[in-house]
């Protein structure tokens, strides 16, 4: 069989399944049984982006076939091939939803509390939530690709090799077939939070990755469902994936690589095909399999070499590290911690002195067998020519991700309220206390080689030595930053600052950031902004000099609007930086929380992006994103961060935090702190946050308005919000 003979065959397979199955389920279950996958917005994402159609109830599964059979028309050109992959795609998209009709759990690794440990560690379908999840990683590089693995391997080492050398160079990676159970048999930790995820053994579950192509098109693109053309060249252009299939492969593979190559994602096997040159290459040779398909899908990585036992990479920053695996321990409020990045002049320091200035984990002071707990506190001096105080805290927020990038650790909070763990596995493998400077100490120098032309670590685990430098050298440095942050405000400065990191996913979107509102997604502030625009003087971060403000209460600016409508290439033309009914700021889908009002209250609900349940204005999360995403104004809602939560210029132009009516228990204890102290030094009412309802108390409409009233909502006294 020549190629497309093969592409066909599979389709074909596909569509004698997917016809078997749907004849099945309508017989058995009805054609008004809801049809859909758990978690997300989009009825059958494939389907839907590719048709326009909606597919919700059994019954709507044979309008879904027939819309598949319309790609379906053989012939000797590879356009009809891969055209008969994308039938495949839609086909196996059926077959997974059919699966979810018997079954709401199909995948049985989602109801695993810890994956690793699981006896089946599928998991299938990736909810809206999790597709967001990765959105900064994805635009900031820190995830620079997509790596699917299907079949399996001559052997498990081999395949270990290959998921190891992604983790190490950061890429997100999913696996199908058998090579999940060869990753298991090589201890290989998997999970959406360590960027390894097992899809499932038939082949018709990678539908399940490319889903996720698909939602981010739709989520951060905002690209039209219908406009299956669009939804290629966003996937092709900006969703850096590609496939690797292991062993022999069958036509069923073939024809699911047919779908892959129309999105863009060029595949490799290691059985000899013929070949489509770019797209479908032979590779029989393991150890270059890596390096074909990061060439091949214009991927260039660059890896810093670390001195350091255990691997350092992005792919592990979502490591849990639980009681049963921690070796030792640091602060979490049972040992003092805290850390501190502060710059010196060059002549002060030493380039890559690495000092520890106490007991290391393996003292033979701790009892074997039990947890070793230390007081912490991590010295980071850095000096050049061109480092300034401001950047300070840029560095050290760094710290967090930079600790979280060790496979074994896990790094919680900042500044004196820093947590660290690590594993049993990590001490095993001879990591100690100076590898956490050497991580730093690399990863500082090389991240921020514009301004870092030295770094210098010291390491204190002596109680003494942790309590006396907090009170001399840290205590002072985080006063003093705060006292300047305290009077920063949007009134204050004289620039705003651009951030177009997301334009990579959400062309037309563009934020503006304010020492008053932070950047949507939460990673970027003002000071950030601008330490960025100095570090990387043509990069994401540029300024934005105010002038005279059009309206002062709506926080509208002449030099905004050209900003915003010179960056989105015209798409916006206008923006509102206090109001979320008139032209808000647009939203590229990675933002923390939405809020939406919620009219027969007069104010609005906030929800958070871990948030899965409806919110009292009737839809989830995931639902209200799918409005609200992807670079398009929508008024009445609005993308934003947590940090906003505390902003007296949140939605001021509609009387700001007071219009607060709703938001989850988890989301409001976060941010209590912060939004009552607001709202105190605003209006004066104490603890605003028990004013505002959560899921615990009421969802339903009548309900909600019940505790409103019930604790004299300031909301309710207010003018109309409409």
């Amino acid at each position: 069989m020549n190629l497309l003979d093969i592409i066909y065959d599979g389709q074909a397979q596909y569509l004698q399944r997917a016809e078997e199955m749907v004849a099945k389920v309508v017989a058995e279950k009805g054609k008004e049984t809801p049809v859909k996958f758990p978690g997300t917005a989009y009825a059958l994402p494939c389907i839907y982006a590719i048709t326009g159609k909606k597919i919700t109830n059994v019954g709507e599964l044979e309008d879904a076939l027939a819309l598949a059979k319309e790609f379906i028309h053989p012939a000797k050109n590879l356009q009809a091939g891969l055209d008969a992959g994308t039938a495949s795609a839609m086909l196996a998209e059926i077959i997974e939803a059919v699966k979810f009709v018997y079954d709401p759990v199909p995948y049985k690794g989602r109801d695993a509390e810890d994956l690793n440990t699981a006896d089946v560690r599928t998991l299938g379908h990736l909810p809206d939530a999790e597709v967001r999840s990765f959105g900064v990683a994805l635009v900031t590089q820190d995830i620079p690709g997509v790596a699917v693995l299907i079949g399996e391997a001559p052997d498990a080492e081999t395949l270990a090799n290959v998921v190891k050398d992604y983790q190490q160079k950061g890429l997100l990676t999913f696996m199908v077939g058998k090579v999940i159970d060869q990753a298991i048999e090589q201890n290989i930790k998997m999970g959406v939070d360590l960027r390894v995820i097992p899809l499932g053994y038939e082949i018709e579950s990678v539908i399940h990755v490319v889903s996720v192509a698909i939602r981010a098109s739709l989520i951060f693109g905002a690209t039209a469902p219908g406009d299956f053309l669009a939804h290629r060249t966003y996937t092709k252009d900006r969703v850096k994936a590609f496939v690797n299939v292991f062993g022999g492969w069958d036509n069923k593979i073939i024809a699911a690589g047919a779908a892959a190559i129309e999105l863009g994602f060029p595949a490799t096997v290691d059985k000899y095909i013929n070949e489509v040159p770019t797209l479908l290459l032979y590779q029989p040779d393991y150890e270059k399999v890596v390096a074909t398909s990061l060439e091949a899908r214009g991927i260039k990585i660059k890896v810093t070499e670390i001195n350091c036992p255990v691997s350092v990479s992005s792919a592990f920053e979502g490591e849990r590290v639980r009681k049963d695996t921690m070796f030792a321990e640091f602060g979490g409020n049972r040992t003092p911690a805290w850390e501190l990045v502060t710059s010196v002049d060059l002549a002060d320091i030493e380039d890559h002195k690495i000092t520890v200035v106490g007991p290391d984990i393996d003292d033979a002071m701790f009892e074997e067998g039990k947890t070793v707990r230390l007081p912490l506190g991590v010295l980071v001096e850095v000096a050049g020519k061109d480092m300034q105080a401001d950047f300070e805290t840029v560095l050290e927020r760094r710290i967090h991700y930079f600790l979280n990038y060790i496979e074994g650790a896990m790094h919680v909070g900042q500044r004196n309220s820093s947590w660290i763990r690590l594993t049993k596995e990590a001490f095993g493998k001879g990591f100690r206390l100076n590898h956490i400077g050497e991580v730093l100490y690399a990863k500082m120098r090389d991240d921020f080689d514009k301004v870092v032309d030295k770094c210098q670590v010291t390491i204190y685990t002596k109680q003494e030595d942790v309590d006396r430098l907090y009170a001399e050298r840290a205590k002072p440095v985080y006063d003093k930053r705060d006292t300047r942050m305290a009077a920063l405000t949007d009134d204050s400065v004289e620039e705003f600052y651009t951030c177009l990191l997301c334009q990579s996913f959400a062309p037309s979107h563009v934020c503006i950031v304010t020492p008053e509102r932070l950047g949507l997604c939460g990673a970027v502030s003002w000071l950030d902004a601008k330490a960025t625009k100095q570090l990387d003087p043509t990069g994401p971060n540029q300024p934005v000099v105010k002038g005279t403000a059009i309206d002062e209460r709506l926080g509208i600016w002449e030099s905004v609007n050209e900003a915003v409508a010179t960056n989105s290439q015209g798409a916006v033309e206008s923006v509102t930086l206090y109001s979320i009914l008139e032209d808000p700021m647009t939203s590229c889908g990675c933002f923390e929380c939405i809020c939406g009002i919620m009219p027969e209250a007069n104010g609005v609900v906030i929800v958070n992006r871990e948030h899965a349940e409806t919110t009292p204005v009737g839809m989830t999360f995931g639902e209200l994103a799918s409005m609200t995403g992807g670079g398009v104004q929508t008024p009445g809602f609005m993308g934003h961060g947590r940090q906003l939560l505390g902003s007296k210029k949140f939605m001021s132009a509609e009387g700001g935090l007071e219009r607060i009516v709703w938001m989850p228990k988890a989301l409001k204890d976060d941010v209590a702190e912060r939004m009552n102290k607001a709202v105190k030094e605003m209006t004066g009412i104490e603890n605003f946050a028990d004013m505002v309802c959560d899921e615990t108390i009421a969802v339903e409409s009548e309900a909600v308005l019940a505790f409103l009233e019930e604790k004299g909502h300031p909301a309710l006294a207010m003018d109309p919000i409409m």
